[in-house]
């Protein structure tokens, strides 16, 4: 059903009144209510799955535009075996399909590709679904939870060999496997996958074998642009941010991103800034108002909020483009998980001065997170400017990151979950308490904040708060699928509806069909319920 203006903005105000009230389900989530979702999502790790026998399939961009006829370009490592990628190519593909593949081999500048393409890794893996065409950074860590609940472990194996595989032939793990994004990675997980796989299978040979790519993203992060350097540090924390090393508008937003007047997200921005004052950053820095063109700077920290991954929201200030000068809390969380995974794989490989170093790593930053990100007085964790030394206020549901990675004390759990009425909606956890018209912002919610918010609160005992959210957002996802036939990249959590084009102005409007990690939510959400004998309704 489909509300007028004036009826949305009533129906929105009424759903904010009782955003901690339980979801409107018209049944439990019962296993019969439930066979047909589960089937959908089954049957999806085949449709999202792509490997090089189907790479006329995997090769193809929904965001780029070639014309008719013209094969789509695949690169590979000029440290890879061209003549041996060739054959497997002529072993898999049929001369027709071979045809439709352009192969290429990066050149000694991989940021200088102007014509883009796929980017070869030699594993199956598993894409999210609708415009994302290809094997996504942090969209493979929740991919691979539903992966391992679904016992598909052969699949989520070859995610994590397809990321050692990045880490020596690309140099990082990459926001996804095109050549636009060689210049940034996306949040950091790949010690979670390592372990979830080797939970299963107890390989102690590929646990040896995946160790120094683990090294090497550490150093990634840890290194410069990604942690200050001494010239800018001074006395600053010790903690990193994302910073993608491109250069200049983003091919993909430029193609890609456009609304119905064909406008790209840069022309909005643009027009935003000519007419809105921008309290939150110097605007200058962005924005040339005389030339009305964004400056390298806007297009430089454009790309990091794309590294991030929350592409875009307010939580960094219009567009989040002041990214570059925050320590974010989730970034900082998630290498505190690599840190401490780190130290158990070391002590399993029977490496103990490694393990010891990693434990020292991990003790530092949680230091460093509690006087830096923790606000006392708020009870959040909030990103860090280190420009301004202050705590932005802007409360964002990577708050619960720090309960996910274990790194906060009871009490400060406490203070989380007594701040969870700001978050909760009828369909589970906002993204932020602003209504900005961003995709990452009130009132729309996405699948991994929702695993990350759960699994924080139940690691910390609550257990009625984590098994509440978990049943509002699986009973959102199931509604919508029962109404649509489809699980969906994002929802509106405050109407509980699949249909968010017209609270979107900033990102791309349309719901996405597939969707990966919304799959491995609803098959990890309902786990932890079934394990606790919660409840489903």
């Amino acid at each position: 059903m489909k509300l007028s203006c004036s009826s949305l903005v009533l129906a929105t105000a009424l759903a904010a009144t009782a955003a901690s009230a339980a979801p409107a389900e018209d049944a439990p989530l019962s296993e019969a209510r439930l066979a047909a979702i589960r089937k959908y999502i089954k049957d999806g790790w085949t449709t999202l799955s792509r490997s090089t026998q189907d790479l006329v399939r995997a090769a193809p961009d929904p965001k780029l535009h070639l014309p008719p006829g013209t094969p789509w370009p695949v690169y590979i490592s000029a440290r890879e075996d061209k003549a041996r990628v060739e054959r497997e190519l002529a072993a898999a593909l049929k001369p027709a399909e071979r045809a439709q593949i352009d192969l290429r081999v990066l050149p000694a500048d991989p940021l200088s590709v102007k014509d883009h393409g796929l980017l070869w890794v030699p594993h199956p893996y598993v894409v999210p679904g609708g415009r994302f065409n290809e094997m996504y950074g942090w969209d493979s860590y929740f991919i691979q939870v539903g992966l391992l609940r679904d016992g598909e472990v052969e699949k989520a194996k070859h995610l994590v060999d397809n990321f050692v595989y990045e880490i020596e032939h690309y140099g990082t793990i990459l926001n996804a496997n095109r050549t636009y994004f060689l210049s940034r990675s996306q949040p950091p997980f790949l010690t979670r996958m390592i372990l979830g796989v080797y939970e299963q299978t107890k390989e102690q040979a590929w646990l040896q074998a995946t160790y120094p790519a683990v090294e090497k993203y550490y150093a990634f992060w840890t290194s410069e642009p990604h942690t200050l350097g001494p010239s800018v540090a001074g006395d600053q924390p010790r903690l990193s941010r994302y910073y993608d090393l491109g250069e200049g508008p983003g091919a993909e937003v430029v193609s890609d991103e456009k609304d119905e007047q064909g406008r790209t997200h840069y022309d909005r921005a643009r027009e935003y800034y000519k007419t809105h004052a921008v309290p939150d950053y110097d605007v200058t820095r962005f924005y040339d108002a005389k030339k009305d063109e964004l400056t390298p700077l806007f297009y430089k920290g454009d790309r990091s909020m794309r590294e991030s991954g929350f592409d875009p929201s307010g939580r960094f200030g219009p567009f989040s483009v002041d990214i570059v000068h925050h320590l974010p809390v989730c970034l900082n969380a998630l290498l505190y998980v690599m840190e401490k995974d780190a130290e158990r794989i070391a002590t399993g490989l029977k490496r103990p001065d490694d393990a010891k170093r990693w434990a020292a790593r991990a003790a530092e930053r949680k230091e460093q997170v509690d006087r830096f990100l923790w606000d006392e007085k708020a009870g959040l964790y909030l990103d860090y400017n280190f420009e301004t030394r202050k705590r932005r206020d802007y409360p964002f549901a990577t708050t619960f990151y720090p309960l996910w990675a274990g790194m906060a004390s009871p009490e400060q759990a406490r203070r989380v979950l007594a701040n969870l009425t700001l978050f909760e909606a009828p369909g589970g956890v906002l993204t932020s308490t602003q209504e900005t018209g961003n995709q990452w912002d009130k009132p729309f919610g996405w699948a991994p904040l929702q695993m990350i918010a759960v699994d924080g609160l139940r690691r910390y005992g609550h257990d009625e708060a984590g098994d509440r959210l978990a049943r509002k957002f699986v009973g959102t996802v199931v509604k919508e699928f029962e109404e649509h036939g489809v699980i969906l990249e994002k929802y509106d959590l405050l109407r509980r509806e699949s249909d968010v084009a017209s609270g979107i102005r900033f990102g791309y409007s349309a719901n996405q069909i597939g969707f990966g990690w919304t799959n491995a939510a609803v098959l990890d959400l309902l786990a932890g319920l079934d394990r606790k004998g919660s409840p489903k309704r």
